[in-house]
């Protein structure tokens, strides 16, 4: 009887020496040219095919992994017809008996530029300060096709098995990923038989130790417009008879938001929350006590103090970013500049709305429900129109609950967060929404889901001044690589 195989043990020094050198010598300047590139998503540039920016930071990926030569690695960049590009690669198991995949997930396009940076930094101009990369897109979440390529060579550094491992970049995740499932299916006799997912598109509650994502929420992002003239007249003429725009927007939004609390009122956009969320949630809140809310850049208040948060309690303050529904207007038209406003009545209002949902509720029903909400018996006849961003027949996005853990994922987890951060594995819900999870967990019911990044305090993802804190990337890329030579 041949004797059962010895695997080469993981040297978790070893590796944290390898990562930190990755980071350090090729990773980061690699981002510098990343964040240098706008290759916002197509949402925010109509033109991105025209313009070939995009393209540009895809070529630029996919020529960086090539020229890593990781041994036994496949490299694709796929283009289907009228569909942003996406990077599929590779590499087959060199664990005994493995015949599970690991799909590794990160996308490369980014949001719009903001305004409101510092006056040292910008959007496209990379900074480098106090261990942080300033710039938009590298920390959301153009790390992650590097990180995850050198989490492989960090095994292969040391001669550690591993299972079959795919990777999934796409280019389309900031306007809803719309693009992925055309890929997801073109991929399906690809990608194999996934058992766990490690997508780096999250964030974390400190920087002080390993956190899991257990929930995201879904979004509807749409343009709600009230038009009551054909053109601007005198104010002094028709106010008092002609209804003001923004008068009818407020009463056309107070259907949905109770103004005085924040409340969203139709229960179709509500779900009860798990109670194993609520218990994780308050383990977080003990964690990190006050600075669930404090982290934020609140402003001068009126006393002197600064302005408050909706709650101050922490527990509260978690679950009304990831389990409750919020709404937020992100941009508005039909309102001149300050500078430009005469006293003219102005004949449309033009709200950009995103509205978050819980992770339970189908993103596309509320947002079917809540163009009918908006635009039926509108004031004074006016007209009311809401037109969800997306195609129609994929308008909003559904948010996504974390299926139980596989007792060896949350052991390695953990394991990982104590070597490598000296404290224990963290859980906590994110308020964001990335499309690809409950696309996978469709197609994959069965998978485990690593969902973490680098988002952490003050990091402000498609804000001003966003950045990527290099020492949490570095440690985040040695879990990823204990976890994977964990897989069993």
């Amino acid at each position: 009887m041949n004797a059962p195989e010895t695997l080469p043990p993981l040297d978790p020094a070893l590796l944290g020496e390898f990562v930190d050198t990755a980071w350090r010598e090729r990773i980061v300047p690699q981002l510098v040219d990343y964040i240098a590139v706008p290759a916002k998503s197509p949402m925010f540039d109509a033109d991105w095919s025209a313009h070939g920016l995009i393209d540009r930071v895809v070529r630029d990926a996919a020529a960086w992994v090539e020229g890593r030569k990781v041994p036994g690695l496949r490299l694709e960049v796929l283009r289907l017809e009228g569909r942003t590009p996406v990077i599929f690669f590779e590499l087959d198991a060199t664990k005994a008996g493995s015949t599970q995949t690991v799909l590794m997930y990160g996308h490369l396009d980014k949001q719009p530029e903001f305004s409101g940076w510092r006056s040292d930094l910008g959007p496209w101009t990379p900074k480098i300060e106090d261990g942080k990369l300033y710039g938009r897109g590298g920390a959301d979440d153009g790390y992650a096709i590097y990180a995850s390529i050198s989490a492989i060579e960090a095994l292969k550094a040391q001669g550690v098995p591993h299972p079959r491992i795919v990777g999934l970049i796409e280019t389309c995740e900031e306007s809803g990923s719309y693009d992925l499932p055309a890929y997801l299916d073109a991929l399906k006799g690809r990608l194999g038989d996934v058992s766990l997912v490690v997508c780096l598109d999250s964030g974390a509650g400190n920087y002080d130790q390993l956190w899991l994502t257990s929930s995201l929420r879904g979004n509807i992002t749409g343009t709600l417009k009230v038009e009551i003239l054909t053109e601007g007249i005198h104010s002094g003429d028709a106010s008092g008879l002609v209804p003001s725009t923004f008068r009818i927007m407020r009463m056309v939004l107070d259907r949905l938001e109770e103004s005085q609390s924040g409340r969203l009122l139709p229960a179709a956009f509500h779900c009860e929350i798990p109670t194993d969320r609520i218990a994780q949630a308050r383990a977080t809140a003990a964690i990190l006590g006050d600075e669930v809310w404090k982290r934020y850049p609140w402003a001068c208040g009126a006393d002197g103090g600064f302005t408050l948060p909706t709650t101050t309690d922490p527990v509260e303050a978690l679950l009304n970013r990831t389990w409750r529904p919020t709404l937020s207007i992100t941009g508005v038209d039909g309102m001149p500049a300050l500078a430009n406003a005469g006293n003219v009545l102005r004949p449309y209002t033009a709200f950009k709305l995103s509205l978050r949902l819980p992770p339970l509720v189908p993103g596309h029903e509320a947002a079917v429900a809540l163009k009918a909400l908006l635009e039926d018996n509108a004031p004074y006849n006016a007209k009311v129109t809401f037109e969800p961003d997306g195609r129609m027949d994929n308008w909003g996005a559904t948010g996504w609950n974390a299926p139980s853990l596989a007792p060896w994922l949350e052991q390695s987890m953990d394991r990982a967060s104590r070597r490598h951060f000296g404290a224990p594995l963290g859980f906590i819900g994110q308020g964001g929404t990335i499309p690809l999870m409950n696309l996978l967990q469709q197609g994959f019911p069965a998978a485990q889901m690593m969902v973490c990044g680098v988002l952490g305090p003050k990091s402000n993802a498609h804000g001003p001044n966003e950045f990527l804190h290099m020492g949490y990337g570095t440690r985040l890329t040695a879990a990823v690589a204990e976890v994977i030579a964990a897989h069993p």
